[in-house]
């Protein structure tokens, strides 16, 4: 008759003690030692931001009216205008004029934080924003009916510009105008009220375009994309809506998540109404 085997201890052989130490416990003034780092971190991040990527401008004069208003604040693409030119109809930040400012290092850092928010203009250059009205190598003509363009090579049209201020304002009447190599011929939505092309500022050299603004990010209330009309002759509205491709895959993101939501509250103002 077989002996009944029973089974082995299987705990016999468990280890009584651990393998290794536990881990020590983390300081509470770990954090501090490694806050230095994170701020240089961030302190990068936004300087390759405002340099290379976008900006915020704030909006100081109200020649950009209806469009843009006093304290409204504009991301600026800084990228959309190193694959192709501005387009009629765009709305840029240009440097208008340039000077010396005398700051402390605290100064610089503390005006790069600000101005790069939009909550102040830059303290070492007077930036304006304008509408582009005019290419290189085009005829330009404001009369009382309106401003008439002539491409270089192209039939004379009529800008059709239901964003001007006042339709029946386009401000004194200009002689012609031929837009050099390499410069734009801007003006502001507010005719009677804007410093532009039409005047000592002349027309824009390339260079001094900053970028284009692309979305209202404030008041939250009006954010929302910028929109660029389409007008002139069909290729000049075939050239529009393919510049569109020169945006960086997140300014669209960006600025189609603002207009969802736009959509989305307008939906539930409309519910809103609907039950009350």
């Amino acid at each position: 008759m077989s002996q009944v085997q029973t089974p082995p201890d299987l705990q016999a052989d468990w280890p009584t003690e651990a393998v290794t130490s536990p881990p020590e416990k983390r300081s509470p003034f770990a954090f501090l030692r490694e806050f230095p780092a994170l701020i240089a971190i961030a302190f990068g991040v936004a300087i390759l931001l405002k340099t290379f990527l976008v900006q915020a401008f704030f909006i100081p004069s109200e020649s950009m009216l209806p469009t843009l208003e006093i304290g409204d604040r504009v991301i600026v693409n800084k990228l959309a205008y190193r694959f192709r030119d501005p387009a009629r109809g765009e709305v840029v930040v240009f440097v208008a004029e340039r000077f010396e400012t005398d700051r402390s290092l605290l100064g610089k850092v503390r005006d790069f934080f600000i101005e790069g928010l939009g909550v102040s203009p830059p303290s070492d250059e007077r930036d304006f924003i304008k509408r582009v009205i005019g290419l290189p190598g085009d005829t330009i003509q404001v009369t009382n009916k309106g401003v008439f363009i002539t491409p270089s090579g192209g039939e004379r049209f009529r800008l059709d510009e239901p964003y001007i201020f006042d339709q029946d304002s386009q401000g004194p009447p200009q002689r012609k105008f031929v837009v050099p190599e390499d410069h734009f011929f801007v003006m502001g939505d507010n005719r009677a009220n804007s410093s532009d092309s039409r005047s000592s500022l002349g027309p824009i050299a390339r260079e001094d375009i900053i970028g284009k603004a692309f979305v209202l990010i404030w008041p939250p209330s009006r954010s929302g994309l910028l929109d660029v009309p389409a007008y002139g002759p069909p290729d000049q509205r075939a050239a529009v809506a393919a510049g569109l491709g020169g945006l960086p895959v997140a300014a669209l993101v960006l600025g189609g998540g603002i207009r969802m939501r736009r959509r989305a509250r307008l939906r539930l103002r409309a519910s809103d109404t609907l039950l009350g």
